[in-house]
């Protein structure tokens, strides 16, 4: 079950005194948060100067965006007093219109100013913020492609998506949005305080006092929140993977009649979500009564205090409407740099997720020693143990395979025969033995050599979006289409593609579930024939196609498999009585190897096997 993607909760309330809104955030936190830190700011390090830039275009800005509402003020009050003396009879006075004029002229100068730097801070921080998702995209490709096949085995498909996707995506968007937002935040609270204490140290005073009763006033109730948003996230992550795995699953649940079952689990999870959303959204939306009395009851004192300062002519009434804006935005940085380090809290630990991933243990480094151009397909396992934990599931096997022999692997459910077809591929380590191929050990070969030695069709088959012509060239790089006609018709595959509205050019969806399985094994195996690999590993081919269709096949194998070695591991007994040499496994040990014929005189483990198949018939 794939993890979802899941949102953030969010509650409204204002930002103080000047309303706005305070984006309220949980996330998980990462285990190791310093350390994590580091190594990601290690990915910001190449590219220092950009940043450095961006600083500094964030602190522009804001600069001229916070003296802003001084000009303003100056010009309120040089229009106050012009019209104040005019209208009391002063002997030359008036309005300055000259004057306001330039203090206009030049206020706009300021936001045109500190615009141009917001954008040339944003532009920088996005190239910043993409190429080091880029580097860290680079990386996570190059991991997964390091990773054994234990790796994937032992992790559900969607942790890992998850990973690639949702957590580097997470670190992209803070990135590019909360670091700027996080620097401008604190130039504007240290700007707006400047300001304000320039202005009036007193009513400054009476402004920071609002501050400590707000948090106090809202701390209760953001407790009380927390758990529920919590419980939120946690509802809508289980009802996202009951729709996926309901979605994914549909045609089982309608087949066992379990459409009531699946809306009755969806309807309680729902009610849960929206329970969980609703208190959770209700008691956040408290702190809105609460922070905007606390920010009128603030006003009203700045107010009488400032209306008695310009009564005493100690401060302008331009200074009093500027230091109310410098009120009303000094609260918003403060909220939004405490939303800010909420967000890297959750952007930690989604990159915590993506380094643990970058730490997994690969595959032991090669070491090539030999290489092959064209193997003969002699192939040996010499006193070969391998376990997938502690306990061994394969104990001192042996096996001698000649060239072109066709050797079938039987035995019952568990008895390690896909074991050793990947022990064969080195998908996964021995852990005492060796396998060689024409003599040399696999461990002493390159992966890439040792992995084009073979050719593979699987009981599952594996294809990808792309055309029917892309899939089969997969097999062979750089193959003609003259080469992926003829294996085709080889594998008995070119009539039904060529039969299809878009021939060979027809477009495969992601689960190729536009053609049947039969198709779909006629085209893995037309891979298969057009890879010409030395040696061939057949899992049970032919078990998603017809009777005729299968003999078809199993003649093509057997022209296919002239001069190369072959590993067929069989379910239907009756498809490898031809075998030059049939290995019989029992949890993970060979105990009989030998002819179908051979087998059949021991009257041993597999005569048991081939006579519970054929029952009725007798044996030969």
């Amino acid at each position: 079950m794939s993890e979802q993607k899941q949102s953030r909760p969010q509650g409204g309330a204002p930002m103080g005194p000047g309303g706005g809104n305070m984006m309220m955030m949980t996330g998980k936190k990462a285990k190791d948060f310093k350390g994590t830190l580091r190594r990601l700011i290690g990915y910001l390090k190449p590219r220092r100067n950009s940043l450095i830039a961006v600083f500094f275009a964030a602190i522009l800005s804001t600069v001229f965006m916070i003296v802003g509402p001084k000009i303003m003020g100056n010009a309120i009050t040089e229009l106050f007093e012009g019209a104040y003396g005019k209208a009391t009879g002063v002997p030359g006075a008036g309005i300055d219109f000259e004057a306001i004029g330039k203090l206009l002229l030049l206020l706009a100068g300021l936001y045109v100013i500190s615009s141009l730097f917001s954008y040339i801070q944003q532009y920088i921080m996005s190239s910043v913020a993409q190429k080091t998702v880029y580097d860290l995209r680079e990386d996570v490709n190059g991991k997964l492609k390091k990773l054994p096949l234990k790796y994937y085995d032992g992790r559900p498909v969607g942790e890992t998506l998850s990973r690639v996707t949702n957590d580097i995506d997470t670190i992209g968007s803070t990135l590019q949005q909360s670091l700027t937002q996080f620097i401008t935040s604190v130039v504007t609270i240290v700007g707006i305080l400047i300001m304000m204490l320039t202005i009036s140290p007193v009513l400054t005073l009476i402004a920071l006092v609002s501050l400590p009763l707000s948090l106090f006033g809202i701390r209760p109730i953001l407790k009380r929140s927390q758990k529920h948003f919590a419980a939120q996230q946690r509802t809508l992550g289980q009802l996202n993977s009951h729709v996926e795995e309901m979605y994914t699953g549909h045609q089982v649940v309608k087949a066992f009649g379990h459409e009531r079952k699946s809306v009755a689990e969806f309807d309680e999870v729902n009610e849960q979500l929206y329970d969980a959303g609703r208190k959770a959204q209700f008691i956040s939306g408290i702190i809105m009564p609460v922070m905007s009395l606390i920010g009128n009851l603030s006003y009203v004192v700045i107010c009488v205090v400032g209306g008695i300062l310009v009564t005493q002519r100690a401060i302008s009434i331009g200074d009093i409407q500027a230091f109310i804006t410098y009120t009303r935005q000094f609260t918003q940085p403060i909220m939004q740099t405490a939303n800010i380090a909420n967000i890297i809290q959750s952007t930690v630990a989604a990159a915590e997720r993506v380094f643990e991933l970058l730490d997994e243990e690969e595959e032991i480094k090669e070491v090539t020693i030999e290489s092959l151009t064209r193997a003969e397909g002699t192939v040996t396992f010499e006193h070969v143990d391998f376990g997938y934990g502690d306990d061994l599931l394969i104990e001192d096997m042996n096996i001698d395979v000649s060239p072109g022999q066709t050797v079938a692997i039987v035995g019952p459910t568990g008895a390690g025969k896909t074991t050793l077809i990947n022990l064969l591929m080195r998908f996964y380590e021995l852990n005492g033995g060796k396998i060689t191929i024409d003599g040399l050990d696999t461990r002493d070969m390159s992966r890439e050599d040792l992995r084009t030695t073979f050719g593979m069709v699987l009981q599952d088959t594996w294809l990808f979006n792309g055309t029917i012509k892309d899939n089969i060239a997969f097999g062979k790089e750089g193959a003609t289409d003259d080469e992926i006609f003829a294996a085709s018709k080889m594998a008995h595959a070119d009539h039904f593609i060529r039969t299809l509205p878009e021939g060979y050019d027809t477009v495969l969806n992601e689960e190729a579930s536009n053609i049947s399985q039969g198709q779909k094994q006629l085209i893995t195996i037309a891979r298969a024939v057009l890879a010409n690999p030395p040696v061939m590993i057949l899992d049970e081919a032919t078990s998603s196609v017809d009777t005729r269709t299968e003999l078809l096949i199993q003649q093509a194998m057997n022209r296919l498999m002239e001069g190369r070695t072959s590993f067929v591991i069989a379910h239907r007994l009756s498809t490898i009585r031809d075998a030059d040499l049939i290995i019989v496994m029992d949890q993970g040990k060979v105990i009989e190897q030998g002819t179908h014929n051979e087998l059949l005189e021991e009257n041993g483990f597999y005569a048991d096997l081939y006579n519970s198949q054929f029952s009725n018939k007798p044996a030969v």
